[in-house]
């Protein structure tokens, strides 16, 4: 009898390791959401928790509610103050939702756009002082007869039947220009003190990525610019000679999210190769390290440089993910109709279709949750709306904006 209970018990086992690891209990940390094997097993983190960290459950179940469907891969959305959503769809369109849930047509005035790849219009921001001077601000692919690049512009928007963009200025442009339809970044986010930072890419070519470690270049970077496109005093780099004085920090592959934590610190998440995508705290004059240390390897599972994950003067990132999960978009949340989620980081995921929860902890990640896995799209963006509601625009032919409550 003892023999067959111990061979029950061996198949028992067998049969739950079969199945893998069982997921974390509600309130509970498990073990990490990521069981797939990595792309480059043989690289180790550098501290505890960089990757695949403990796993967690909110028990979060989100209720969809689709505001707007039928657009054209929407890269990005923002709130107006007065109660409007702007949405860019990428083909070049910006439109609005009326606060009677009826689309706009395309705003007009908006400067050419380079719509090819991967490349179009992208970010929003709204001016702080949106109220008394109306000002939006985005980013799009600007061509320049064959070469092209990310550029930043902002208008005046007048609301109405048939809504239009006035005053038209493109503040900053991406230098030098590539022959290329990769890698724009695209991300802005204000400052509580009034700076715009600007998210770019190192358009993916091996021309454009060694400009991602040089100074006199603004590809792989974060900008940091006035409103105006005028260049703020602080920044690390000015009055350097050779370097552009709007670099805030360096050594980035392709930053498509970007926000502000609780306190007004800018966090970014960029796109890594085969695996190496990584959640950034960019800091003035700071080396992140692309292409000269990273996770993960080349699409062709050749290493990636000298295969090397950490070098003395460059940063590591915060948490890394291999495999990838495409990030993209990303919002701090900090209200309450999501009780579990409250002092999350939200990004969203191309790839995986879904939204990655991380909760931090003395500027480390501690736990990892994957939310609304049925949501049926690929996430671009992610925000927190006014109501406390999760609002993400979905990256499709037919591309939704979708408006997320607790469900039940």
């Amino acid at each position: 009898m003892r023999a067959s209970l111990l061979t029950a018990s061996a198949a028992l086992a067998a049969a739950l390791a079969a199945c893998g690891p069982a997921p974390a209990q509600p309130g509970q940390a498990g073990p990490p959401v990521e069981t797939r094997a990595a792309n480059a097993p043989e690289q180790k983190p550098a501290f505890a928790n960089q990757t695949r960290a403990p796993g967690l459950n909110s028990n979060t179940q989100g209720q969809y509610t689709t505001l707007a469907s039928g657009l054209d891969h929407p890269w990005a959305l923002a709130f107006l103050p007065t109660g409007e959503i702007l949405v860019t769809e990428r083909a070049g369109r910006l439109r609005v939702l009326g606060k009677d849930g009826k689309l706009s047509p395309a705003v007009t005035g908006l400067p050419a756009v380079f719509a090819e790849g991967q490349g179009g219009l992208l970010g929003l921001a709204i001016d702080p002082n949106y109220a008394s001077n109306g000002l939006v601000y985005w980013t799009f692919s600007e061509a320049d007869g064959s070469v092209n690049g990310t550029s930043a512009a902002r208008g005046k928007l007048v609301l109405g039947a048939a809504p239009k963009l006035e005053n038209v200025q493109v503040i900053w442009r991406q230098a030098p220009k590539m022959d290329s339809a990769l890698h724009f970044g695209g991300r802005l986010v204000f400052a509580p003190d009034g700076k715009l930072f600007i998210t770019t890419g190192e358009r993916s070519i091996q021309e454009g990525r060694v400009q991602a470690q040089k100074l006199d270049a603004t590809l792989g970077k974060v900008v940091r610019i006035n409103a105006d496109g005028s260049i703020p005093s602080d920044n690390p780099f000015v009055g350097k000679e050779g370097a552009k004085p709007e670099i805030w920090s360096y050594g980035h592959r392709n930053l498509q999210a970007a926000a502000l934590d609780p306190s007004g610190k800018l966090w970014t998440v960029e796109h890594g190769a085969k695996g190496g995508d990584e959640l950034n705290h960019p800091e003035a004059g700071k080396n992140y390290g692309w292409a000269t240390i990273t996770y993960g390897e080349e699409y062709s599972g050749k290493p990636i440089g000298d295969g090397i994950t950490q070098k003395d003067g460059l940063e590591q990132p915060v948490y890394y993910w291999d495999p990838v999960i495409a990030p993209s978009g990303m919002t701090f949340y900090e209200a309450s109709l999501f009780p579990a989620l409250k002092g999350s980081v939200l990004i969203g995921s191309l790839k995986e279709q879904h939204v990655d929860r991380l909760v931090l902890k003395d500027g480390k990640v501690v736990g990892e949750e994957r939310l609304f896995t049925d949501i049926g799209g690929r996430v671009r963006d992610v925000v927190t709306g006014p109501d406390g509601a999760i609002y993400v625009v979905t990256d499709e032919d037919d591309g939704k904006l979708i408006k997320i409550t607790p469900k039940g």
